[in-house]
């Protein structure tokens, strides 16, 4: 170790410099740097729910990381420490949860044994004793129960059950956190981590955190808050088959004149007034009856002239909404060889009788073309994509299958509105679309030529 003083304790670290907020490239200031990196990690901040021991452990991470532009490897370690305040926090929610008794249940004998604990130590000791043997945890306040090994996995599962931790998506960076930790735990070899990397960590950490005591993080990468679905105006022309969106009804003019300056007039412009995501592009793709935009999209009114839907805009003045994208549940028709894609539910329940044959499938995912994607492989036999629980290979989960009323009473147990909601068979004519469905042959798919 080279035994260094204080002025040059004090000296930047040359490989901290050249992380600006344009990415890699010229050495920054000193004090640039300084302020650059504490402005990254100042902005991830936990609710003031979040128990004080996993608090605290967190704001250490925070203060240390700002020394990261005086010595690099503090930016590894603060990588490394976050992964095991991960489960502190996981710890200290089951704690907070029971409220100091943790009730675990006989598998022989059906007897309840409550186990006082006031910290997560007194729970690892019951577990290692005798009296754990085939005992089971109770799951909050109902009937469900769970084994439970008391680690890092346990309280994983543990935090699913009971909703503290959701999304389909989520569920492989929860298990990715799990092996990254445990190799932080116990590692095999050296490596070095960047001040992006540290960062990243950092913000996942305050989100999972946050959502453990039911906070969402506005504008979030793992739990975003409540996305805000606005009056959406898709347009097309009818002669050089252009798509725009608008923001508003009351801007489609401004949005067609900026797609096509000086183009023809509105007239030769139809359109589609929808509830969605303004900032969603597959809106360009917007089918009614079947789920071809990434986020949930809604119809309001249309096909018709653009006069009309502002004038029908104007007169009825609908208004927006706010929508939960994670964990969606999906209903996907397959009959004569053909996958559907993914339905509403609600559209689902208004199918006519003549659209119900076929088997149904159930899924829940944070996307329809994922949900989409899964089942096409899981017909298809390919990439490893079965119909379990939950796949291994992809973020979907499978709720089961079968005819239109045995999906219809899968839905019903699960808690789905099922109110019918029945809408026109209605598609914007983009120039580049995906078909409504795909064809399911001998161990692989193809689009068929109909369709196409």
């Amino acid at each position: 170790m080279i035994i260094k003083t204080l002025a040059e304790l004090q000296q930047a670290d040359e490989r901290t410099l050249v992380f600006s907020p344009y990415g890699l490239g010229g050495r920054m200031r000193p004090e640039d740097a300084a302020a650059y990196q504490q402005h990254v990690i100042a902005r991830h901040e936990l609710s003031e729910a979040v128990a004080e021991g996993t608090r605290q452990t967190f704001e250490q991470l925070r203060e240390i990381c700002a020394y990261g532009v005086l010595c690099y490897p503090i930016y590894t370690m603060i990588d490394d420490q976050g992964l095991l305040v991960f489960e502190q926090a996981l710890r200290d929610r089951f704690i907070e949860f029971h409220k100091g008794t943790v009730t675990f249940i006989h598998g022989s004998t059906g007897q309840d044994q409550e186990v006082k604990a006031e910290k997560y130590e007194d729970v690892s000791a019951f577990l290692r004793s005798k009296d754990a043997k085939n005992a089971l945890l109770r799951v909050g306040e109902g009937p469900e129960t769970m084994r439970f090994n008391g680690m890092l996995t346990g309280l994983l599962a543990w935090a699913r059950r009971l909703g503290m931790l959701r999304g389909q998506r989520n569920r492989f960076v929860e298990q990715a956190i799990r092996r990254l930790r445990n190799y932080a735990a116990h590692p095999s070899g050296y490596h070095l981590t960047d001040p992006v990397e540290a960062a990243r960590t950092i913000s996942d950490l305050a989100e999972i955190i946050n959502h453990l005591w039911g906070s969402l993080t506005p504008g979030g990468r793992l739990y975003p808050a409540p996305a805000e679905r606005e009056i959406v105006a898709v347009a097309w022309n009818e002669t050089s088959g252009t798509v725009a969106c608008a923001r508003l009804a009351a801007e489609l003019a401004a949005a067609r004149d900026q797609v096509s300056p000086g183009g023809p007039d509105i007239g030769d412009w139809a359109c589609v007034l929808v509830r969605g995501v303004p900032w969603d592009r597959d809106l360009c793709q917007f089918d009614s009856r079947y789920e071809a935009s990434r986020l949930p999209a809604e119809w309001l009114w249309g096909p018709g002239s653009v006069r009309d839907a502002l004038a029908w805009a104007s007169e009825t003045q609908p208004e927006g909404d706010v929508i939960d994208a994670l964990d969606r549940y999906f209903m996907l028709r397959y009959s004569g060889g053909l996958l559907y894609l993914p339905q509403n539910p609600r559209i689902a329940a208004a199918a006519a009788n003549s659209e119900r044959d076929g088997t149904w499938f159930v899924l829940r995912a944070d996307a329809p073309d994922e949900a989409f994607n899964h089942q096409r492989q899981a017909l298809a036999a390919g990439y490893g994509c079965r119909e379990e629980r939950e796949c291994s290979q992809c973020p979907v989960e499978t709720i089961g299958s079968g005819t239109w009323h045995e999906a219809m009473s899968l839905l019903r147990a699960c808690g789905v509105d099922l109110q019918q909601l029945d809408v026109p068979d209605v598609r914007v004519p983009a120039p580049i679309r995906a078909p409504r469905y795909n064809r399911i042959l001998d161990g692989c798919w193809d689009i068929p030529k109909e369709a196409r």
